[in-house]
């Protein structure tokens, strides 16, 4: 289970999380206008996704995808966030969401708790998924040695 409070289940919860949600909390959080830089602006880029090869499981480049980065200081409290796609409202929301978070915003127990739901959907489609191909799985006969 991902905990929202550790960073690196957060960037994963907040790439999941949709646009709407993410600045809609961002928005709650700046309502108090805190003092907010934008280190890094949030522009498409491209990224080499790399995935282990199932047989000799070695790194393999895939190819790229688009991802969406953004970087703030909220409060002196850094937030990071990288979204799949052109999404620059996303990233950075997420970026604003994961500092608020980093930095236990009154916003944070709001935000835990739509992130744990972010992650029960993602389990349930998971399983929705697999059970839709389960009836595609192949057993295999073993053949016994003749003698």
């Amino acid at each position: 289970m991902a905990d929202p409070h550790d960073r690196s289940d957060r960037f994963e919860l907040i790439a999941a999380c949709d646009e709407e949600t993410l600045a809609g909390f961002a928005n709650d959080v700046l309502e108090d206008d805190p003092p907010l830089l934008i280190r890094q602006d949030p522009r498409p880029k491209l990224l080499l996704q790399q995935v282990q090869e199932p047989v000799e499981r070695r790194p393999f480049n895939l190819g790229e995808v688009v991802v969406t980065p953004a970087e703030v200081t909220l409060d002196d409290t850094r937030g990071f966030a990288m979204v799949p796609g052109k999404r620059e409202r996303a990233a950075l929301s997420g970026a604003i969401v994961d500092a608020a978070v980093a930095a236990a915003h009154e916003q944070t127990p709001a935000i835990v708790e739509e992130l744990r739901a972010v992650e029960a959907r993602q389990r349930d489609q998971h399983r929705q998924s697999w059970a839709e191909s389960r009836h595609t799985t192949v057993t295999f006969e073993t053949m016994e040695e003749q003698q």
